[in-house]
């Protein structure tokens, strides 16, 4: 699945494609079940990703207006100290060109917190 800029998204159980270029795995937690070899992993954005806290609160309930509030709150992460590193990390790695795909073992992309994170990367290098 490609999102906007050419990210390319899939779930970090595939086999690698040759296409993939620049792996980076989207998660805070490593996944389950998956060594460091399998998932073939070049960059752990781990520190891009939601708060521990953010995701145990959209976790407790994923119903429809939960999933709005969890991306604003996201939204607003992304902005944090805590989070500026990674995220200048991600646009350093996408200003270089190349494929990248972003690597998730979540089941339903479009209700995490993917989407969230490619769009703010999107903005962020249509307004430098």
């Amino acid at each position: 699945m490609s999102i906007g800029s050419g990210i390319r998204v899939r779930r970090v159980y595939d086999p690698p494609e040759e296409d993939d270029g620049t792996r980076v795995l989207v998660d805070r937690l490593w996944p389950r079940g998956i060594s460091k070899e399998h998932a073939a992993v070049d960059l752990w954005a781990k520190d891009a990703t939601p708060s521990k806290e953010l995701r145990t609160w959209y976790h407790e309930d994923r119903t429809a207006g939960r999933y709005d509030a969890f991306v604003d709150r996201y939204r607003t992460e992304l902005g944090d100290p805590e989070h500026t590193e990674a995220v200048q990390t991600l646009l350093a790695l996408l200003r270089k060109g190349g494929a990248v795909t972003f690597l998730t073992a979540v089941k339903d992309v479009p209700a995490s917190h993917v989407p969230v994170l490619v769009e703010h990367l999107e903005h962020a290098l249509d307004h430098r």
